[in-house]
């Protein structure tokens, strides 16, 4: 016998937010707790998932968790119930999907292992020793 699938009640609003006001939201809440080092990456064109990803940084478990929770508390004052909420339990890298921006908070040391800013950012800048060399030919 099969087992029926959990079914997932997510809902985005009609019409949804804004991208500049969920953004908004987004780095109010990472504000609201003092998250370090945010970064903010466009990905629209490299990813089909999302159009934003934004990077913070928590200095405990407890503090990714609260961040993390903390923007889920944000998005839904804008009538947003993110869409998946992953890695509550450890708490290392907490994932909140909220469609268009998705939020990633971690652990220091697990955010330098990832290197999310260095995978999303490839080749958005020439390289520095291209930059110098030329620098060099003036």
């Amino acid at each position: 016998m099969s087992s029926q699938a959990q079914v997932i009640k997510t809902r985005l609003p009609s019409p949804p937010p804004a991208l500049p006001d969920l953004l908004a939201n987004v780095h109010a809440a990472v504000q609201e707790l003092k998250a370090k080092d945010v970064v903010e990456i466009d990905v629209r064109g490299k990813s089909s998932v999302a159009d934003y990803l934004v990077i913070a940084s928590g200095t405990s478990t407890r503090h990714v968790k609260s961040i993390a929770d903390e923007v889920v508390k944000f998005a839904k004052k804008l009538d947003v119930m993110p869409l998946g909420v992953e890695g509550e339990r450890e708490a290392e890298w907490v994932l909140v999907d909220l469609g268009d921006v998705i939020v990633h908070v971690m652990l220091p040391r697990v955010r330098e292992f990832y290197a999310l800013e260095r995978l999303w950012t490839v080749g958005d800048q020439p390289p520095e020793d291209i930059e110098t060399a030329d620098e060099s030919r003036l």
